[in-house]
């Protein structure tokens, strides 16, 4: 056990992981607050490396479990340097976590007969990168891709907005639709007839028109572009959502969840 009651350089170090993405990165770790986010992580059996817990007060059943059964370094902190990790608007926490990263590993995703996966094209906010993981996990989709220049999976912010679904299905980083394509590749080679379908608000067949009932990898473009040329020319099909009134579009969380729960609405459907 460690105890940390100052501003030193173990603490600096936590503090660190909150906002500052290349320190995530060069150590292969970041923070995890909130009692379902830890829960879902030691439950899908994610590395921890650090428990940080309340020194001060009794602690709840459920930190006494994790830090009974979660094996990781258990680092006893005073409660205002406990509360400077934690989540600002939930009052103080009286446990964070230090999870270690997975591997950026695309087979990591399973594809089978069912398969659905999710492919996000440089996605811009955490909170909309949380919001899709999030949606992609109630949907039951097999895995997320998170493809070049994006915001941070492992950034409090998409944490928070995943509300732990970001530890219950794979979620893998690739720098561009070159690693994405000859993933699919193999994939098919293998026998899953993997389908590439774009959501574009000019697409060329309303979701609900479009056969999704056979396995298939959804590209998420971005707010602003949409579907870069790249993944574009990789597409099998595109889909749009009609949508009605002023808005001239949906932004990329709210039609991810729309084109999931159809793909999900279809394939019930069928199995009826």
């Amino acid at each position: 056990m460690l105890r940390v009651s100052s501003r030193n350089a173990r603490f600096q170090q936590f503090q660190a992981l909150l906002g500052n993405r290349g320190k995530r990165q060069r150590n292969r770790e970041f923070l995890v607050q909130g009692v379902r986010p830890i829960t879902l992580a030691a439950e899908f059996g994610w590395s921890f490396r650090a428990l940080l817990y309340d020194a001060e007060r009794p602690l709840s059943a459920w930190a006494r479990t994790m830090l009974r059964d979660v094996p990781a370094l258990q680092v006893a902190m005073s409660p205002a340097l406990l509360a400077e990790l934690g989540e600002k608007e939930a009052g103080p926490p009286e446990l964070v976590a230090v999870v270690e990263m997975p591997d950026d590993d695309l087979d990591r995703i399973p594809a089978g007969p069912g398969f659905l996966g999710v492919v996000l094209d440089r996605p811009a906010s955490p909170g909309n990168i949380g919001s899709i993981i999030r949606s992609a996990d109630a949907f039951g989709a097999d895995g997320i891709i998170v493809a070049g220049h994006a915001a941070d999976v492992y950034d409090p912010r998409t944490i928070r907005a995943s509300t732990g679904s970001l530890f219950a299905r794979p979620v893998v980083r690739v720098p561009s639709p070159r690693e994405v394509a000859a993933w699919v590749s193999v994939q098919r080679a293998r026998g899953c007839p993997v389908v590439l379908a774009g959501t574009d608000e000019h697409g060329a067949t309303d979701v609900f028109d479009a056969d999704l009932t056979r396995p298939v990898l959804l590209l998420i473009g971005t707010e602003a572009t949409g579907l870069s040329t790249a993944w574009r020319d990789l597409c099998d099909l595109t889909v749009r959502i009609p949508i009605t009134g002023a808005a001239s579009s949906l932004n990329a969380a709210n039609a991810a969840t729309a084109v999931l729960y159809e793909i999900t609405r279809q394939r019930l459907t069928t199995q009826r």
